[in-house]
C-alpha cells in the first residue's frame, strides 16, 4: 500500500461554513443532543471532527457546549481554523495517520461530515474513528446520497455527466449508498447502524447521515 494515500490537499480560502452546513447542520445538532444525557452532573461529551476542514463545522458544534477537537491534513485549513475559533483544539494530521497517543479512545462522538467520499481508502477513517472512540462510543458520518432512484432520475434528465464530474481537481472517489456504507460499518464491529436523509426530495436526498454504536 502506498505511503502517500491521498496526495490532494484542498486549499482553503477561509473559515466561512461549507455550502453543506445550510442542509446537514439541523439535522446533526439534534443527533449530537440525543448523546446527552439528561444528567446534571455529567462531563461534557468530547467530539472529534474527522476531517475538520477550516473548522466552521467544529465551532458550531462547540457552541451547543461540546468539547471538540478537529483534524485536518490540510494546512491551510487549520491556520484559518486556530486563527477564527480559539475555543477549539485542532490538529494537523493525516485521517491515514493520526496522533492515537493523544486521541486514543478519548471521545464519545467522532463525526466525519462529507469527506469518506474523498477518500481512496475509505476504510482506514472507520478504522481510525473506532480507535478514537471510547467503548459505546458514537460515530456520525455523512456522504452524498446515491440510490437506483436517484441515478435513474439523473440518468433520464441527462446530468449524470454533471454529477459524477470529473472536472475539478480532488472531488468524490467512492460513491456510496445505505447498503455498501452499512456493509463497511459492520466489517469494522460498528453496531445499530442507522440512517437519516436531508436535503431535496425523498430518494433524491443530497446526503445520507449514518450514526451507529462503537
Amino acid at each position: 500500500m502506498p505511503t502517500r494515500k491521498n496526495a490532494y490537499e484542498y486549499p482553503y480560502q477561509n473559515s466561512h461554513p461549507d455550502h453543506h452546513h445550510t442542509y446537514l447542520i439541523k439535522p446533526l445538532i439534534k443527533l449530537l443532543a440525543d448523546q446527552k444525557q439528561p444528567n446534571p452532573n455529567q462531563d461534557t461529551l468530547r467530539v472529534l471532527d474527522l476531517g475538520c476542514g477550516n473548522g466552521s463545522l467544529s465551532h458550531l458544534i462547540s457552541q451547543q457546549g461540546y468539547e471538540v477537537v478537529g483534524v485536518d491534513e490540510s494546512s491551510s485549513g487549520i491556520k484559518f481554523a486556530c486563527l477564527s475559533y480559539p475555543h477549539c483544539h485542532f490538529i494537523q494530521a493525516s485521517i491515514y495517520n493520526l496522533p492515537y497517543k493523544e486521541l486514543s479512545s478519548s471521545f464519545d462522538i467522532v463525526i466525519s461530515c462529507e469527506v469518506i467520499e474523498h477518500l481512496l481508502y475509505p476504510k482506514e477513517l472507520i478504522r481510525s474513528a473506532k480507535k478514537c472512540l471510547k467503548p459505546k462510543g458514537q460515530l456520525i458520518i455523512t456522504t452524498p446520497y446515491h440510490g437506483y432512484i436517484k441515478n435513474l432520475t439523473l440518468a433520464v434528465l441527462g446530468k449524470l455527466d454533471q454529477h459524477f464530474t470529473v472536472l475539478w481537481d480532488g472531488g468524490h472517489i467512492k460513491f456510496f449508498s445505505v447498503a455498501t456504507l452499512t456493509k463497511m460499518l459492520e466489517e469494522q464491529g460498528f453496531k445499530e447502524i442507522r440512517f437519516k436523509f436531508a436535503g431535496r426530495l425523498p430518494y433524491l436526498w443530497k446526503s445520507m447521515i449514518c450514526y451507529c454504536q462503537n
